[in-house]
């Protein structure tokens, strides 16, 4: 033996029906953890592309033709005696009628319930990039003019804005407490979700939904602070912190910065090649950061990103 864990490449799809609910599929008796529920798919064989594999994958095991892909998320994951990286696609069309051709258990649920099924570890970073948004807005630093602030709050959920972080190092606690008590009434109206920066007490005093932890906050954590259904989100910056989220049960992270920025302009930028590299060695669903406009959402998805979080982008003046 000489300690080299074999690297499998596998593939799987997200199908969707006309209610938005997507499909999986039961893992056998007998198989690796089996009577768990994973999107369908399977490993790609030696010279096949990935799309090769998963159109063949989901022809024998569910019985359909797909025609569209686009990428989801990347997912590298170690057991104890194997890896695995697997590449899940979006199915956007597809022929047939979803059935179980190798005798296993299909069916469809909702995004919103997916967080409540028993999966492989590996498919919970994929049920996380299905539930969030292309777009991660952080508001700015609250100033003395209260009514502002919020009426930017309000612009900006009235532009799509889904996913939102107050974010706040300065003010005193007790306003702290009422600005996101009014925050959060404006999320929740909106249909959008509401992390607060740093406090876990807080969030779970106000009934938020989820919190934002600096990166110094992450490396000091040896466990998840939150529930499951609630969002954990961190900062980082390079490898080690990447490797913290994962280990203590991250959702998702920002990463940056990936270009040179106003606020921090004596922070290196890396580049999006260096963001690619990063993406692709974690797997959990990455906002780009830094310097970037709804404009490089597309850029950072070709490099892996579930999309781009800022906040001069979402918080005009």
């Amino acid at each position: 033996m000489n300690g080299r864990i074999d690297r499998t490449h596998v593939v799987a799809g997200v199908l969707s029906d006309s209610n938005g609910r997507v499909l999986l599929a039961q893992r056998r008796n007998g198989s690796h953890s089996a009577g768990l529920w994973e999107f369908p798919g399977g490993k790609v064989e030696p010279g096949e592309t990935a799309h090769a594999a998963l159109c063949r994958e989901l022809r024998e095991e569910i019985g359909v033709e797909i025609g569209a892909i686009e990428p989801l998320i990347g997912v590298p994951w170690n057991f104890t005696t194997k890896s695995i990286v697997l590449d899940v696609y979006r199915v956007l069309d597809f022929n047939g009628e979803p059935r179980g051709c190798e005798g296993q258990a299909v069916a469809w649920q909702r995004i919103d319930a997916l967080i409540d099924i028993e999966m492989p570890p590996p498919d919970r970073p994929v049920v996380c990039a299905l539930r969030l948004p292309s777009c991660y807005a952080i508001t700015p630093e609250p100033d003395s003019d209260e009514a502002r602030f919020l009426a930017r709050i309000d612009r900006a959920l009235a532009g799509g804005v889904r996913l939102l972080q107050l974010r706040s190092k300065a003010i005193a606690a007790s306003r702290l407490r009422a600005l996101a008590q009014q925050v959060r009434e404006r999320a929740r109206e909106a249909g959008a979700a509401l992390l607060i920066h740093s406090s876990v007490d807080l969030a779970r005093e106000l009934d938020l939904d989820g919190v934002h932890l600096s990166s110094f906050e992450l490396m000091q954590l040896r466990d998840r602070p939150l529930p499951r259904d609630r969002w954990l989100a961190a900062s980082c910056h390079g490898e080690s912190e990447l490797a913290q989220a994962t280990a203590i049960g991250v959702d998702f992270v920002v990463l940056g910065p990936v270009q040179p920025t106003r606020s921090h302009p004596d922070v290196p930028a890396m580049g999006w090649s260096r963001f690619a590299e990063l993406c692709a060695a974690t797997p959990l669903p990455v906002y780009a950061l830094g310097g970037l406009t709804k404009a490089d959402t597309a850029t950072a998805r070709a490099h892996g990103a579930q999309g781009i979080a800022g906040i001069s982008e979402f918080f005009a003046p």
